[in-house]
């Protein structure tokens, strides 16, 4: 028990390192970083907590909880960027916690342990688990409502705890992001009778009163926020946050629409490093379906693959709340490898470490890739010096213990690339500050923005009070010359003005032009 106490700790204390390390070495990545922020930074300068606004006009896309939660944070230690973004992270380490407990309570000790260090490890959820995005609070709610499940289904009686948990995690979904969360929970609950044990599993009418409790609570919390922004907020507002940011993104996305099969294409990716081990094969094809813990994972997991497979816009976080599953199942597998003498190290994972370094090495001497971002890349000595210790790490991880190996990979992996962003050009490529540093010492005499979708990327950075203006392209003269203080910034391959009289700046991979009043 202690050993995977320890475990569970270090995979705790690692994942926190690794964020943490990210937010001081990288800025806010555009544009949804960049964005998010700017809308809690515009909150915190109206006191407006009821309606979020994005270049202060309504912001209909998310609801208000992580916004809630910066300027929580801001009161307490003061505005800044890193303090707000330190609040992503916080959720992506309770993720990793709430693994382990609920893999203490499916099955035991040692599974909840090898599970967070798992999830800890997987390098898409490092990636998004330390980013300030709604994914990690999602995340959390769809394991709080999994966790109140198993409880409820567990005790014959109306289980009022149970079932007030899956309520309050209902309600913290819709909160974090919206009623996709019953997405994320609603296969566990419809098919309980694959999972939960008969013989203590609840009758259809104490499971009927049980749900409606659960909804009854859901959706008196929510309205507390609901109502007065639907009634404030008109009838448009009313229409995006009740139905279309749902319902739209399900039957005809208008963002990240995708073809179905590009979510499972991407597996690879998504489940590295471990699902390059053969261990975790080997121990998968030992496990059997007459575990019912099990089952419920593998409900969890793959009926958010598929709903998120069919519904029509896809991004690789989507997937976030569907991780803890997989790490347990992993887990299962894993641990029934070492005790069947199968376990192997994972020197796959520890070779595309090895060859993804290569490839930045071969990016930043300019031999492969576009030439901006070999220039971004410099000094390549510093390139150089993080793919080889990226490259000693892989190979010194194989030493290890299979599950720790692979989670030292893992986490190496996201380091470097953190590593390669803070100490070479391609942060300053992607910092939205190097802008707003030219652009806030003229907001009194105004700040225009011409772009073909404007996503607010330097309203935090510049701390600007107001909005910015957003003529039409063939107005871009006019409002120039109606404001000869100000300072007007448009993407060059949009350029409504001759480009001989703008100062050029590379900004996310684009050249961005400034032209002074």
């Amino acid at each position: 028990m202690m050993r995977a106490r320890g475990v569970a700790l270090a995979a705790l204390g690692a994942f926190a390192a690794v964020s943490v390390a990210g937010v001081l070495l990288r800025p806010l990545i555009p544009i949804d970083e960049t964005r998010y922020v700017d809308v809690a930074w515009e909150m915190h300068q109206t006191g407006q907590w009821l309606l979020p606004t994005k270049n202060h006009t309504l912001y209909t896309d998310k609801p208000p909880l992580l916004f809630w939660l910066i300027n929580l944070v801001w009161s307490v230690f003061g505005v800044s960027g890193v303090a707000a973004r330190l609040v992503g992270p916080a959720f992506g380490l309770a993720m990793v916690a709430g693994v382990w407990a609920l893999g203490r309570r499916l099955w035991d000790g040692r599974t909840g342990a090898t599970a967070a260090a798992v999830l800890a490890g997987m390098v898409v959820f490092l990636a998004y688990g330390g980013a300030t995005m709604f994914d990690t609070m999602l995340g959390c709610a769809t394991l709080i409502g999994v966790a109140a499940l198993w409880r409820a289904m567990g005790r014959a009686e109306l289980d009022l705890p149970g079932w007030l948990g899956f309520g309050f995690a209902i309600a913290m979904g819709v909160y974090a992001k919206g009623p996709v969360i019953f997405l994320h929970l609603m296969p566990a609950l419809l098919a309980a009778p694959l999972w939960a044990d008969p013989a203590t599993r609840p009758r259809v009418g104490v499971i009927g009163r049980g749900v409606g409790l659960a909804f009854a609570l859901a959706l008196g919390l929510v309205a507390l926020w609901v109502v007065p922004a639907a009634i404030a907020g008109g009838p448009e507002y009313r229409h995006m946050i009740l139905w279309e940011q749902t319902a739209g993104r399900t039957v005809n996305s208008f963002a990240h629409a995708r073809p179905w099969y590009w979510l499972i294409a991407l597996m690879p990716v998504i489940l590295y490093p471990w699902i390059w081990s053969g261990a975790l094969w080997r121990g998968l094809v030992r496990l059997r379906l007459s575990d019912r813990s099990l089952r419920l994972a593998l409900v969890w997991a793959g009926a958010g693959v598929a709903l998120f497979s069919l519904v029509s816009g896809k991004q690789v976080h989507y997937l976030i709340p569907e991780l803890p599953a997989v790490a347990l199942i992993f887990a299962r597998a894993l641990i029934a490898a070492e005790e069947a003498g199968l376990a192997r190290r994972n020197w796959l994972a520890a070779g595309l470490a090895v060859a993804l370094g290569g490839g930045l090495i071969a990016a930043a001497l300019g031999l492969v890739g576009d030439p901006r971002l070999s220039a971004q890349l410099a000094p390549s000595w510093v390139v150089i010096a993080i793919a080889g210790g990226l490259a000693v790490a892989a190979i010194a991880a194989l030493r290890l213990p299979v599950v720790a190996s692979s989670t030292a990979i893992g986490l190496a992996l996201i380091l470097a690339l953190n590593l390669v962003i803070g100490l070479t050009g391609l942060g300053r490529g992607y910092d939205s500050a190097v802008i707003a540093a030219k652009i806030a010492p003229r907001e009194a005499a105004g700040i225009a923005v011409i772009a073909r979708q404007y996503h607010e990327e330097f309203g935090f950075e510049a701390r600007l009070t107001g909005p910015v203006a957003l003529p039409a392209h063939d107005e871009a003269g006019a409002w120039l010359a109606a404001h000869p203080g100000g300072v007007l910034l448009a993407e060059c391959a949009f350029a409504p003005l001759p480009l001989e009289g703008a100062e050029v700046v590379d900004f996310n991979g684009t050249d961005w032009c400034l032209w002074r009043g």
